[in-house]
């Protein structure tokens, strides 16, 4: 008689649950995050409307939203034949008499640009930690705010106005786009782009681009010195309808671009050599990244200027708490720069009674601390960054 030895059936059933904990957890994880995002950005998105010089309680603020969206919809449904009551016409209207002015005139305007905006930027910062496989890049590198600031300047310093209102934004959106492709044909050689030539190109123009831009300064009137060192300093004061529909449909056509990445971004993670092995094709992926940054960023800084630490900070802190891979990572970075930046908005009009406080100088002083901190705690954690 022989006997039969088997392995036990636990063990592979074992060994699978094993490796698939992490990834589950990851997943659990990155579901947890966004949604969290998802709660703490429309709270403050609400809170950041009813506040200013003009306070709206967060139940009025909620019920004009509702009261409006009711009409809309009923509008579009009459448009199509269909006769509708829908149940959303609930929650009190604004008790002041400017109330519902304040609302659709103001502040909501400014609060969906600074979700755009902020969005934008933080995306933007993403792809570009992914694109150069280093968490300390940000779009600054391929000049799109150097870009975007030297059209502003000419134009204050010209007096130009051949597109009224709209010609700042339209100046700095055309130089940012123009700077980034600059960079990249610069550092493109023999058909293709290396990391390191990219960054040493981005900042030789970025140089440039400051130059110009101080340039600018200095032959500038006392009005036009005013308006460029105020542009810089970055702010959403001001904000109107109409650029946020300006502004939308670059910043969509730039996420829908991010997020179609993704997968490719996470391969890319494993080095170039091993991406190609696996079906990415690295250049043309390195170049729809860098469109899609100077989308936008370029839509962002041209009617909000420049503002600084969005793009690398909140993605830095997503990865530290999501991990690195871009299916998470990109979406949780959107929500992040879009809260990061209506909350600094809400404090910027804020913090001073009758005062607007520039963006830039916020986040800046926040983020440059926090960013020192991140220095210190990826050093420690990993014994150096050699």
């Amino acid at each position: 008689m022989t006997a039969t030895v088997s392995a036990p059936p636990e063990a592979p059933a074992t060994a699978e649950a094993a490796a698939a904990r992490p990834s589950r957890w990851r997943r659990s994880r990155g579901v947890l995050l966004i949604g969290g995002l998802s709660v703490a950005l429309v709270v403050v998105t609400i809170v950041s409307a009813g506040r200013g010089q003009l306070a709206i309680p967060p139940s009025e603020v909620v019920g004009s939203i509702m009261h409006r969206l009711d009409a809309n919809l009923e509008w579009v449904l009459a448009q199509i034949g269909v006769t509708a009551d829908l149940p959303l016409d609930v929650g009190p209207r604004p008790q002041h008499v400017q109330g519902e002015n304040t609302l659709w005139l103001v502040r909501f305007p400014r609060v969906v640009l600074a979700l755009l905006v902020g969005a934008a930027l933080a995306t933007a910062g993403a792809l570009m930690q992914g694109v150069f496989g280093n968490p300390l890049a940000e779009p600054a590198i391929v000049g799109v705010s150097p870009g975007a600031a030297v059209g502003a300047s000419l134009v204050f310093v010209t007096g130009a106005n051949f597109l009224g209102e709209w010609t700042v934004a339209v100046a700095a959106f055309a130089t940012g786009l123009v700077t980034t492709l600059l960079v990249y044909a610069l550092s493109r050689s023999a058909g293709r782009t290396e990391v390191v030539t990219l960054v040493l190109t981005g900042v030789a123009v970025t140089a440039v681009a400051f130059a110009i831009v101080a340039f600018a300064t200095f032959v500038a009137t006392p009005e036009a010195r005013e308006q460029i060192v105020f542009w810089q300093l970055g702010s959403l004061n001001g904000a109107r309808w109409q650029a946020v529909l300006a502004v939308l449909p670059f910043v969509a056509i730039g996420l829908l671009l991010a997020f179609a990445m993704a997968r490719s971004l996470d391969l890319l993670a494993l080095g170039e050599r091993s991406a190609r092995h696996l079906g990415v094709r690295v250049e043309r992926l390195r170049l729809v990244a860098i469109v899609a940054v100077a989308m936008l960023v370029g839509s962002g800084v041209a009617f909000a200027g420049v503002i600084g630490f969005v793009g690398l900070v909140v993605p830095h802190l997503i990865r530290m708490i999501a991990g690195p891979g871009h299916r998470v990572l990109l979406p949780a970075s959107a929500l992040g720069g879009a809260l990061l930046l209506v909350s600094a908005d809400l404090v910027a009009r804020t913090a001073i009674r009758y005062a607007d406080l520039p963006l830039g100088m916020l986040t800046a002083l926040v983020g440059g601390p926090l960013f020192f901190w991140l220095l210190r705690r990826t050093r420690t954690s990993q014994g150096g960054w050699a």
